[in-house]
């Protein structure tokens, strides 16, 4: 504590066990600093600051930043390899500096107040210290198109993320200024010059296997992720070659055949000899449900957290860090929508005319049609638009859901606006657009938000070899003709490191990271989400069509449709608003 400064943090401990105790101040003790996360090569740092003067009073991570802030200013992020948030107080310039690593792995939240400005790791600090929050209806419209708050933007008026990649300073008199650091580059059209595809897999290769060796140093028990998917898989070969001891792997399956990968990642365990941890699930879903909405502090609708939630859960018991795949569908072009927009570009010769007639048929149409309404893509005035209404909550069903307050435009220039940091500019091609998009704004605002907040409500720490930001810059100078081919994703990817893996993992359909919600929601959360979705507190609100979140449910318990997702999305905002407190809804 300072005059007009306080900063505090509670500590995982990783690296340095003994001395790493934060805040830590500098040699004159006039700069301190706390930190969330890790920087891997912290070390090379270290020695190349202590060559210029620096003198360490710890061991740690930390206090390298720290030092690093001296000697060069904000800009000194650029330097670190890790995943990280920051907040140096700086008491010689009375400013405090915010700075969030590249791809946003980890959280910083912070508000602007006339006193001043308040910021922590989760919304619930900002609660603590007494700020009224109010609720951001754009925020919500967000929520209603992607199931996830992309980043700036939180559930709270004048509450902001810092976004990835940045930094922020604040001083006494009030003054702020933002600064960028670094920004993932866009995709590449051509081959690098000079490079063919078989030297860019042993150049991918040699930063895969770096990427994973420096994530590898913990002063604790380490053990990785293990699926029956390529990344996850890639990364535990790419560990067991570089350890001397056996590797701890952790699988969860489930009763269900197509959510059980169990036995292709005992495989790749049995391949390599680690110390192999399976459980096969059959959670009280009722008591996890209510568990996993406590600690997003914001409306999430991807139902991945639950078996992240289960599987760090379950690594914890053995280990305190967890490499994981997380990055290779967002880099590599793994996702079945990037196939889907190369299916639909045939689409594109339509004449504007006939699609304008197209689009008008498509909206008379009944419900009932959804789901087989291709009407509606093929009218979409721009392939953009086609890859939002196909990668988020499609337009036809918010246009039934949602009271007509609560929906956002549909046209691509509200997206191009809104999101021109998480799109590229002028006319590129959508699918250079859908992958970037994908890689800036869902993989910070949904799937590295969902493996922070459930990993984190477990005291454990998950590494992700695959988004250092050295292999992601090389992975962008990549085409994509060499990333998807003959309706496969992660070509490259798969033709490099699936020499290491069974031959069974490489043929099998991809599956995702799911959890067979649809098939608890005919069972024992059915009286729960019923109860939920009907009430009268969540129906009152103004925001959806009764009859038409009826018509879902029923649906969904008939099993003409499943519903599972949209469904899910509803219940986590219900519960999300019974939680908060200290707000009003307006």
């Amino acid at each position: 504590m300072d005059a007009g400064c306080g900063i505090g943090m509670r500590r995982l401990s990783i690296i340095d066990l003994s001395t790493g105790h934060q805040p830590i101040p500098n040699e004159d003790r006039s700069v301190w600093i706390v930190f969330n996360g890790e920087v891997y090569d912290y070390q090379r740092l270290r020695s190349s600051l202590q060559n210029q003067g620096h003198r360490f009073t710890t061991q740690s991570d930390t206090e390298t930043i720290l030092h690093l802030y001296e000697q060069n200013g904000p800009q000194g992020a650029a330097e670190l390899r890790g995943m990280f948030a920051y907040a140096i107080w700086d008491s010689r310039r009375r400013q405090l500096l915010l700075t969030r690593d590249r791809f946003g792995k980890k959280p910083l939240y912070y508000a602007i107040r006339p006193e001043g400005i308040y910021f922590g790791s989760e919304i619930k600090c900002l609660k603590a210290a007494g700020l009224d929050l109010e609720i951001d209806e754009e925020a919500l419209k967000l929520y209603f198109q992607f199931g996830y708050l992309p980043d700036p933007w939180s559930p709270y008026r004048g509450v902001q993320k810092l976004p990835p990649g940045s930094w922020l300073t604040y001083d006494e008199s009030g003054s702020l200024h933002q600064g960028r650091y670094w920004k993932l580059p866009a995709p590449a059209t051509t081959p690098p010059s000079g490079l063919d595809e078989a030297q860019a897999r042993e150049q991918l290769l040699a930063l895969f296997d770096e990427s994973v060796r420096i994530r590898m140093r913990a002063d604790v028990p380490l053990g990785a992720f293990l699926s029956g998917g390529l990344d996850s898989a890639s990364v535990v070969a790419s560990m067991a070659r570089q350890s001397s001891e056996p590797i701890r792997t952790f699988s969860i399956g489930f009763a269900e055949a197509s959510y059980n990968e169990l036995p292709l990642a005992k495989l790749v365990a049995q391949q390599y000899g680690t110390q192999h941890h399976e459980i096969l699930v059959k959670p009280d879903a009722v008591a996890l449900v209510e568990k996993l909405v406590r600690f997003f502090d914001e409306p999430f609708g991807d139902a991945s957290s639950i078996p992240t939630y289960i599987v760090s859960e379950f690594a914890r018991q053995h280990v305190k860090v967890a490499l994981s795949g997380d990055g290779g569908d967002e880099l590599f072009g793994g996702y079945d929508s990037f196939q889907l927009i190369q299916q639909f570009r045939r689409w594109d010769r339509i004449p504007q005319s006939l699609r304008r007639g197209l689009n008008i048929i498509a909206n008379g149409l009944p419900y009932s049609a959804y789901g087989k309404n291709y009407l509606r893509m093929m009218s979409r005035p721009t392939a953009l638009e086609r890859y939002f209404d196909m990668a988020s909550w499609p337009y036809f069903m918010r246009r039934q859901l949602l009271q007509p307050r609560w929906m956002l435009p549909a046209d691509h220039r509200y997206f191009t606006s809104t999101f021109a940091h998480c799109l590229l500019p002028g006319d590129a091609d959508v699918l250079k657009q859908a992958m970037y998009f994908e890689a800036t704004a869902k993989l910070t605002g949904d799937m590295l938000v969902k493996v922070d907040r459930m990993s984190s409500a477990n005291s454990l720490e998950v590494r992700c070899p695959l988004l250092d930001h050295r292999l992601a810059e090389f992975a962008q100078t990549l085409p994509p003709q060499w990333k998807i081919r003959d309706g496969r994703g992660k070509v490259i990817l798969r033709e490099t490191l699936g020499p290491r893996l069974p031959a069974a993992l490489l043929s099998a359909p991809k599956k995702g990271f799911g959890v067979p919600l649809g098939e608890w929601f005919r069972g024992e959360l059915k009286t729960f989400l019923w109860d939920h979705l009907t009430s009268r507190s969540f129906l009152d609100r103004g925001l959806v069509s009764e009859s038409f979140v009826r018509a879902l449910l029923t649906e969904h318990d008939t099993g003409r449709r499943n519903n599972y997702h949209w469904l899910w999305s509803l219940l986590m905002l219900e519960l999300w608003f019974r939680q908060r407190t200290g707000s009003t809804w307006v």
